[in-house]
């Protein structure tokens, strides 16, 4: 079973992309981006870009679309990484932590409640900016999952 690498990439830090352009050259893994916007990508038969149509989660349901058990998508939209799990996917955000079946049910409960603070009119901030931390986190999450794949796969 060969895994995919997708990238919900409008809203995809360049610090994380550089990661997994990094990660998919070394592990000879097919990356794409999804953005509704033409993206620049290193020159790499591993790593492609799609552009889909402008509109309210086009790139999301392309992505869930394409999505094939055991593939990876790194996002931080909550509810597109609850549809990949539904899937049988995995989902990664870009601060390196793991959506799972069992994490993803309180992350959509969260997401809604902070939608509501906000339509009542609650500032609630939007979140801090990608740390060296955060990406080094995610690095080696996406490292432990790459691994874990090639394992399988043997």
């Amino acid at each position: 079973m060969t895994i995919k690498l997708w990238v919900d990439a409008d809203a995809c830090p360049r610090v994380i992309k550089e990661v997994l352009y990094r990660a998919a050259e070394r592990e000879q893994v097919l990356l794409t981006l999804v953005a509704n916007q033409p993206l620049k990508t290193p020159p790499s038969r591993f790593i492609k870009s799609l552009k889909v149509a402008a509109g309210f989660d086009v790139a999301d349901n392309e992505i869930v679309k394409l999505t094939e058990p055991g593939d990876l998508v790194i996002t931080a939209d909550i509810p597109l990484a609850a549809e990949v799990i539904e899937k049988g996917g995995h989902a990664l955000n870009p601060r390196g932590e793991m959506y799972t079946a069992d994490t993803i049910r309180q992350k959509l409960t969260m997401r809604d409640l902070m939608d509501e603070l906000r339509g009542s009119g609650v500032n609630t901030g939007g979140p801090p900016a990608i740390s060296q931390r955060d990406r080094q986190s995610f690095a080696n999450e996406l490292d432990r999952f790459l691994t874990r794949s090639k394992l399988k796969s043997l």
